[in-house]
């Protein structure tokens, strides 16, 4: 099994048929292309323009400190790679349709231990990808975060894309959450005075196969302790609720925005319901991996881990379904079984 799971690659493709000749024979440009959702985002893009017999060039910028799924990219012929850090000038010659900004550390382990790094690839490496897409009139699509909503109250769950935040400035999680809200300022901007097309996506909590294994998010540390026939470690009191995004979901999502995304806008991407609790989540777990014979136990949070976790996390997802056609279809506990079978074999 590879990176990514053949039919999960295939129901993308199929959903997309509407859009092919949107995307075929377009020239992108990914930022950050090496992490979770890139490679995803390259392999369609490459996919449809064999189907269509369309030539496209295909960029990906990502400084791999962590090598990221470099080894996957070296499989795909038709895909330049090129490492550099997006905060230094950019000057890539040749014409874009599409510049994507998947850059970031979004995993909240890696920016607590790097806020700097994170403060600049957001705000500084944006920038710079926005004066790209200026000089190539690009459609450019800066990926944001949930995050940038903080601890929504009830009053505004599920969270619209409206609702301005419930964000600290300071503290552990600040470095994350308001270099992405700029990073949203600096495309509103851009928009507004130079006419440029921008679109900022907010994913809320996608997993699926192509996660690297110490990205200390909740699915993969469970797929650790799990391969490792250890009790589950939830953090805090396990009250904590998301809604959860299988990765066919998402990169169908992500793409209708690049295609049909309203110049200038802001889409939510993700899943609505249902909305649960870790503990929940657990037992979800549980019930399809019966014959682990999985348990769990509560634990304080980890000094490696920021405080003031937003209690709860879900979208409204009306805005992308009236501007978009966007409605997710993956059931939880088929997109969990996908999950863990590619990490039984990867982690």
């Amino acid at each position: 099994m590879d990176f990514y799971i053949k039919e999960d690659i295939d129901k993308i493709i199929n959903e997309l048929k509407p859009h092919y000749k949107s995307i075929a024979g377009k020239n992108f440009l990914i930022a950050g292309g090496g992490g979770f959702l890139g490679p995803y985002i390259s392999i369609i893009v490459e996919r449809i323009n064999k189907i269509l017999s369309k030539k496209s060039k295909i960029v990906v910028l990502d400084s791999f400190i962590n090598q990221s799924n470099i080894n996957e990219f070296k499989k795909l012929k038709n895909i330049k790679l090129i490492r550099c850090n997006i905060i230094n000038k950019i000057n890539i010659p040749g014409r874009f349709d599409f510049i994507i900004n998947a850059a970031g550390i979004a995993s909240p382990y890696y920016y607590s231990k790097y806020p700097l790094e994170t403060l600049d690839v957001a705000i500084i490496g944006t920038r710079n990808l926005l004066n790209l897409a200026r000089k190539n009139s690009s459609k450019f699509i800066f990926f944001s975060s949930s995050e940038i909503y903080g601890d929504p109250d009830k009053d505004n769950i599920p969270t619209k894309e409206d609702y301005r935040g419930n964000v600290s400035t300071s503290g552990t999680r600040a470095c994350y959450d308001e270099s992405k809200r700029l990073g949203e300022t600096l495309c509103y901007i851009y928009n507004k005075e130079y006419n440029l097309h921008t679109n900022c996506i907010r994913p809320f909590n996608v997993y699926g196969p192509g996660m690297k294994k110490n990205d200390y998010r909740v699915l993969p540390n469970f797929a650790q302790q799990i391969k490792k026939g250890g009790k589950l470690k939830v953090y805090g009191s396990g009250k904590q609720t998301r809604t959860y995004c299988y990765i066919v979901d998402a990169i169908i999502g992500f793409f209708k925005v690049f295609v049909k995304g309203k110049p200038g806008e802001i889409y939510n991407i993700g899943n609505s319901k249902p909305e649960i609790s870790v503990k929940e989540l657990v037992k979800i777990i549980c019930k399809i991996l019966k014959e682990k014979k999985i348990s769990y136990s509560l634990i304080k949070y980890p000094s490696s881990y920021p405080p003031d976790e937003p209690r709860r996390r879900c979208p409204s997802l009306r805005k992308a379904k009236i501007d978009l056609d966007y409605s997710p279809v993956t059931p939880l506990e088929k997109g969990l079984k996908n999950f863990f079978k590619w990490t039984n074999l990867r982690y």
